[in-house]
């Protein structure tokens, strides 16, 4: 504070304290005179510490206004960055107690393969790090968050093959399915989309399996009906099988990588629905698709003695499935089906290729032997030397590490091992099992 500022504040104390009893009286006497120098200079340390505290806090507090006033405005205009999310530590991985086999021998010397899971990488922690080509979403997330933000689950899906492929080929796996759900909706009749802004990463993955000598193939769902006599159907089949075989094209994958559908439903007339499923496959699907198409026996409509006549009559290979047949059985013995079928694939020049599974542990009827054993315990009597074979199991690369044990077709890293669930039941671990199982158990079946 200014001398001028301060002088005026002291004489209007001063001015104040005079109008008290004690300065009303005589103002020459020694005792009154002591006295006001001493309210003066009380009066002046008053002002010196106002002054003091004035000065170091008042700038402070405009400072502070100041500030305030400016983080308002930030606040007003602008959103604060959110803070990144701490990634996790990636776990060590638990120390598993892998029980011995019973070892077996085999003259088969061909590959072994599973289909599009690895759990291994699947079941990897923390989930961020977890590794799968199965993205997909539902359909009202399409339309609420948009098409390129599908596309990019089908880059990761990409992605992700690509280290599959990789983990294959330290595995000694040779063989892979593809999931159909690589790039989710790509077949739609309304949203469906091409897959050329992946095309550079799907020549990545595909000149990686060619380099390794790896077969990729593709097994579109249920939903691929050939024989439908509903035309929206064929049109929706078609679209799948196109989308598929652009997937395989892209990624230069040769004449081994085949596309495997099943007969699909009889609808009330298996005879008609044959004669549309050779009406779709002859006149209705672009040569490039149908060079791709294979067709298997499944374990409901179609056994492999329906199958074998439109298969030799097409030249379209077949698919032998074992776990199909003992469901579904022809009359002609499986050796006699496996030779037919052996010629078709021959003379088309692609590998042969046949399909194992097992049924799930105290599975009875039907209904519940169709679902697949965790793993498979051994080869048929039938299986050829020098085929490809796809072991459809619910342990997905572990089924394949098993049968490596037990026939010492390839040697195996033992850190890719998993044990086996020891006591297995005839339900699955999927969401629709366990509900059955639950109402099994409660008695509502």
């Amino acid at each position: 504070m200014s001398t001028l500022r301060r002088s005026a504040r002291l004489q209007r104390m001063l001015s104040v304290s005079s109008l008290s009893p004690l300065t009303s009286q005589q103002s020459d006497s020694p005792t009154l005179d002591r006295h006001t120098r001493k309210r003066k200079s009380k009066v002046e340390a008053d002002i010196d510490a106002a002054d003091l505290s004035s000065s170091s806090e008042r700038p402070a507090q405009r400072r502070r206004k100041k500030s305030k006033k400016v983080n308002d405005t930030d606040d007003i205009n602008s959103v604060p960055d959110k803070q990144p999310r701490r990634k996790r530590a990636t776990k060590p991985e638990p120390v598993y107690i892998i029980p011995d086999v019973e070892r077996r021998e085999t003259t088969f010397r061909g590959r072994l393969g599973y289909a599009c899971l690895n759990t291994v990488l699947r079941n990897k922690k923390p989930a961020s790090e977890t590794i799968f080509c199965s993205r997909t979403c539902r359909l009202d997330s399409l339309v609420n968050k948009g098409i390129d933000w599908v596309k990019e689950l089908g880059r990761k899906n990409v992605q992700d093959l690509i280290s599959i492929i990789e983990w294959n080929e330290q595995n000694n796996i040779r063989f892979f399915r593809i999931s159909s759900e690589m790039f989710p909706y790509a077949s739609h009749g309304t949203h469906g989309y091409d897959l050329e802004y992946c095309a550079p990463l799907l020549a990545c993955a595909g000149e990686l399996a060619n380099k390794y000598g790896h077969r990729l193939t593709t097994h579109p769902g249920q939903f691929t009906q050939l024989g439908s006599p509903k035309p929206e159907v064929v049109e929706a089949a078609v679209r799948e099988l196109a989308y598929h075989t652009e997937m395989l094209d892209r990624m230069g994958i040769g004449p081994d990588g085949v596309i495997i559908v099943h007969g699909g439903g009889v609808y009330g007339d298996k005879g008609a629905a044959i004669e549309r499923i050779k009406h779709t496959i002859r006149e209705v699907l672009p040569q490039h698709i149908r060079q791709r198409l294979v067709l298997e026996n499944d374990e409901l409509c179609y056994n492999a003695e329906d199958l074998l006549p439109i298969c030799e009559e097409l030249d379209v290979p077949l698919v032998f499935d074992y776990h199909h047949d003992r469901l579904n059985p022809s009359s002609i013995p499986p050796s006699t089906i496996i030779q037919r079928a052996d010629t078709i694939w021959r003379r088309r020049g692609i590998r042969p290729k046949q399909h194992l599974s097992e049924p799930r542990p105290g599975a009875v009827t039907l209904m519940e032997k169709r679902a697949h054993a965790d793993r498979c315990e051994s080869f048929p009597f039938e299986l050829p030397d020098d085929i490809d074979l796809m072991i459809e199991a619910k342990d997905k690369e572990q089924a394949v590490l098993h049968l490596y044990r037990i026939y010492g077709l390839q040697p195996v890293i033992y850190a890719s091992l998993r044990p086996p669930d020891m006591n297995p039941t005839k339900e699955t671990k999927g969401r629709k099992s366990l509900k059955a199982s639950a109402k099994e158990r409660r008695g509502e079946m």
